[in-house]
């Protein structure tokens, strides 16, 4: 397989044409390389037009549903972000060159532990690899604020505490609902207490594990 080849076919016939034209987003994708967070027994599907199988029974997103994900996220330089679900350490290696620094949480420990080694690996200094069960909100001090919130993994709906863990300005992009159809959305906290959501795409991707099934917060 001729790999730069097949990153630049991932990129243009699946990822461009999913609305992904952020040219940052796109270098990135070139940058970090995504056959080195993929298990070595699919090395040869990292670029194909499919989810991939993780440890645990979990899997990566789609390129074009990750990449984007990250381009509605719009993460600036200087600011904290917060990923649930760690996985291969993927989306937290491109989340962290546009972040000052991201907190990834996943609640299996052997995943936890391939994302972490995948990121030293790459000699990625500004990601913590968190164990623990981050569907439900994380850190819930009221000290510990985020600036963007990426769920990789859906959800039935989306806890009140991730809600309350934005910054003003700060945006929260998830997947929500159930099987078959789900909507990909990207809630953008407006004032202390009022939020939007826009609607990005509809998808169907594994739920996150011990999620809550409510929320009392409607959009």
């Amino acid at each position: 397989m001729n790999i730069e080849q097949a990153r630049f076919n991932m990129i243009e016939q699946q990822i461009r044409p999913w609305n992904v034209l952020d040219l940052d987003v796109l270098e990135l994708l070139t940058v970090v390389r995504r056959e080195e967070f993929v298990p070595a027994a699919y090395k040869s599907l990292a670029f194909s037009d499919t989810e991939i199988p993780l440890p645990g029974g979990e899997n990566m997103l789609a390129p074009k549903i990750e990449a984007r994900l990250l381009q509605e996220a719009a993460v600036k330089k200087h600011e904290q972000v917060l990923e649930i679900g760690a996985g291969s350490g993927y989306m937290a290696a491109l989340l962290c060159y546009k972040a000052r620094h991201v907190t990834t949480v996943e609640i299996d420990p052997e995943l936890k532990a391939l994302a972490a080694n995948n990121l030293a690996a790459y000699g990625i200094t500004n990601v913590e690899v968190a164990l623990g069960n981050g569907a439900q909100g994380w850190d819930q001090s009221e000290t510990k604020s985020y600036d963007a919130i990426v769920i990789s993994g859906s959800l039935a709906a989306l806890p009140d505490a991730f809600l309350k863990q934005l910054n003003v300005g700060g945006r929260i992009v998830a997947i929500l609902g159930e099987a078959p159809v789900m909507t990909a959305q990207i809630i953008t906290r407006t004032s202390e207490s009022n939020y939007s959501a826009r609607h990005l795409f509809e998808t169907d991707v594994k739920p996150l594990r011990e999620a809550a099934v409510h929320s009392h917060f409607k959009f």
